[in-house]
């Protein structure tokens, strides 16, 4: 495999940053957490270790924004919203690196990250000049339905993609005329941050606040804040059962997209082998694996298994592993030395359970990034009672499972606790699309994984939460549905007689 030696680009990052409240930075005080690049270890910035008290600020900011931002017409909304697109658009470059020095993603898929964030912004800036109240005519009257803001949206994102992580909730959150307070993840705070100097510029003050800290501390008293009205979480499954008993504990509604374990499924007539192979590889190792979405479960029928295993081992072993700022890199490192080792032990996992580990499996040095944990993308043949195949591993590992019979695999397909994302390939529509009706999860991919689309549902079954995002649905999860009925003249006097 190919290694490349980085750069030390400077992407004007400040040395240290406070929370974003009321419209402004404040000081980052005496408690603070190091930004370090993953793959180099070099120091980027310190960051506020934010807890209780900031947050009440945040909240009581936000709170005191809601009245006037929630009455702002429709349109003003969507102007907002598209401005900050534009600016997201002019600083794309730059934004891009951040991440890729932050989380260690390559910058190719962090600028790809980008373009997704700003579509979102421009998606629900339009969404919303069309969301509409409803009514009918009563015989003495009319009956409305009209959707209004909750109120403060405490937002808490994960650190794989913070880009679009952060789009998919302050989008739809800002366009229903909701308030914000996000607590980013301390792994990726950095963008987010930045992205806040662009709120400033835009935004009235209070609007959108954010406030970094660990998760415990900050996260916790976000959730647990009494002013706070909706949740909004995305990460872990197991997380994701504490956000939601902090939001029923105190009655308020919470979208939650959490883990995945995805069925990638391979039928026999594909009329294509190499072109599903290289989708079927970037369907496990996109985002190095980080991803809830992947399709780490690849499915592939008996009849072209071993064609396909060979063009699958061939075209991963010649992937280019490099440093994440190298815009001819394939796959790059994982976020800390935690999930690097996290990785490692689920490929020992799969190797102490007698799955045959075909290609992969370590880690690898590359030269000038030897602080980062490099994983070789890894392929094991597989069973579906397996850890490694039950598991969300969350990094280059795919587990590859041969079937011949139909109903057994649809059996095992759905027969994980996850139901976030599928792919199916196949040149047969009736089948494609029958499959797709009996998966039990929240998005199916027929010969295209990650084809996601603006204004498509995204959300989980099961495990993987509940709630959807990316379309005009995700509106009404941020917003009370309210019911005005009015009569045209008194009734009868008629209970007083």
């Amino acid at each position: 495999m190919n290694i490349q030696a980085p750069g030390h680009p400077n992407p004007g990052l400040d040395r240290s940053y406070g929370p974003f409240i009321g419209g402004e930075f404040l000081d980052a005080g005496e408690r603070t957490f190091p930004a370090v690049n993953p793959a180099t270890g070099r120091h980027l910035a310190d960051i506020a270790r934010c807890g209780p008290r900031e947050i009440d600020l945040a909240v009581k900011a936000a709170r005191g924004a809601f009245k006037s931002w929630s009455t702002t017409g429709y349109e003003h909304r969507s102007t907002l919203l598209l401005k900050l697109a534009d600016a997201l658009e002019a600083d794309l470059p730059r934004l891009a690196m951040i991440d890729a020095l932050d989380i260690g993603r390559r910058v190719s898929e962090t600028e790809v990250d980008y373009r997704i964030a700003i579509g979102q912004y421009r998606y629900f800036a339009a969404a919303i000049l069309n969301f509409e109240d409803f009514g009918k005519p009563i015989p003495n009257g009319y009956s409305i339905a009209r959707r209004q803001a909750i109120g403060v949206c405490g937002i808490i994102i994960p650190w794989n993609a913070p880009s679009i992580m952060a789009a998919l909730k302050l989008a739809p959150a800002l366009a229903a005329g909701n308030t914000v307070v996000l607590k980013p993840d301390e792994n990726a705070s950095l963008s987010t941050l930045e992205l806040c100097k662009h709120i400033a510029n835009i935004f009235p003050p209070g609007v959108v606040n954010v406030v970094p800290g660990l998760g415990e501390e900050a996260g916790g008293a976000l959730t647990a804040h009494p002013d706070v009205a909706k949740l909004a979480f995305t990460g872990s499954s197991e997380v994701g059962r504490i956000i939601s008993a902090a939001a029923a504990a105190r009655l308020v509604p919470v979208t939650l997209e959490l883990g995945g374990k995805s069925p990638n499924i391979v039928f026999p007539d594909v009329q294509d082998l190499d072109a599903v192979v290289d989708n079927a590889a970037f369907a496990g190792t996109y985002c190095n694996g980080q991803s809830c979405l992947a399709g780490t479960r690849l499915f592939v029928h008996d009849h072209i298994y071993n064609a396909f295993m060979d063009k699958l081992v061939a075209g991963l072993s010649s992937l280019n592993i490099g440093s994440p700022i190298d815009a001819t890199t394939k796959l790059s490192c994982l976020v800390s030395k935690t999930q690097g080792e996290r990785v490692l032990d689920y490929i020992d996992i799969g190797g102490k359970e007698g799955a045959n580990l075909v290609t992969g499996g370590h880690r690898q040095t590359i030269a000038g990034n030897e602080h980062g944990y490099f994983i070789q993308p890894t392929v094991f043949e597989a069973n579906n009672s397996m850890r490694i195949a039950q598991e969300e591993i969350f990094g280059p590992v795919l587990s590859v499972i041969r079937w011949n019979d139909y109903e057994t695999m649809l059996e095992e397909a759905n027969g994980v606790r996850y139901g976030l994302a599928s792919g199916i390939y196949t040149a047969d529509l009736a089948k494609a699309l029958k499959t797709a009706e009996r998966l039990e999860v929240g998005a199916v991919w027929i010969n295209q994984y990650f084809n996601i689309l603006n204004g498509a549902p995204l959300g989980g079954w099961k495990d993987s939460g509940f709630g959807s995002e990316y379309c005009r649905e995700t509106l009404n999860l941020y917003t009370h549905l309210k019911s005005v009925t009015m009569a045209y003249d008194l009734p009868q006097q008629w209970y007083l007689k």
